[in-house]
C-alpha cells in the first residue's frame, strides 16, 4: 500500500471512532433526564465535533476524497444497543456507565490506532492524541454520575 491509501486508512480509522462517539451521543441524549449529565454530554458532543471538523479540513488539505463514516449495519447496530439498553433503565448512573463503556472502548481503539498507524502523518498523530485526552477526560468526567 502506498503512503496516501495509508494516510487515507488512519484518517478514516481516527474519524470513524470520532462519528461512533458523535452516533452515541445523538442516540442517548434524548433519554437523560439529569441535566447535570446532559450538559456534560452536550459539552462532549461539541469537542467530538470540532474534531470530526478536523479530519474534514485534513481530508480537503490532503486531496483525500471521501472520508468514511461507519456503516449503516455498524449505525443500526449501535442505536439498537442504546435504545434495548435503555428501554427500562433510564436512570443517570446507567447512561453514564453506557457512555463510560463507549468512552473507554474509543479510548482503546486510539492505542490501537496509534500503534497500527506509527510515523505516519505528524497531523494526524496531533488530532489522534486530542481524541485520546478527550477521551481520557471524558472519562473522568462521567465517573462521578455512577454514584
Amino acid at each position: 500500500m502506498y503512503n496516501k491509501e495509508l494516510i487515507t486508512e488512519y484518517l478514516n480509522a481516527i474519524y470513524q471512532n470520532i462519528r461512533t462517539a458523535i452516533q452515541s451521543i445523538e442516540d442517548i441524549m434524548p433519554k437523560i433526564q439529569d441535566d447535570k449529565l446532559k450538559k456534560e454530554i452536550a459539552s462532549e458532543e461539541d469537542k467530538y465535533l470540532a474534531l470530526e471538523k478536523e479530519c474534514e479540513l485534513f481530508a480537503k488539505a490532503e486531496k483525500i476524497d471521501g472520508i468514511k463514516d461507519n456503516n449503516w449495519f455498524e449505525k443500526a447496530r449501535l442505536w439498537g444497543s442504546i435504545n434495548m439498553s435503555t428501554m427500562t433503565d433510564k436512570t443517570t448512573r446507567h447512561i453514564a456507565e453506557l457512555m463510560l463503556i463507549g468512552t473507554f472502548m474509543g479510548y482503546l481503539t486510539c492505542i490501537k490506532d496509534q500503534s497500527d498507524h506509527k510515523d505516519l502523518s505528524k497531523e494526524l498523530d496531533e488530532i489522534l492524541a486530542t481524541l485520546k485526552t478527550l477521551e481520557r477526560k471524558n472519562i473522568e468526567n462521567l465517573i462521578p454520575f455512577l454514584v
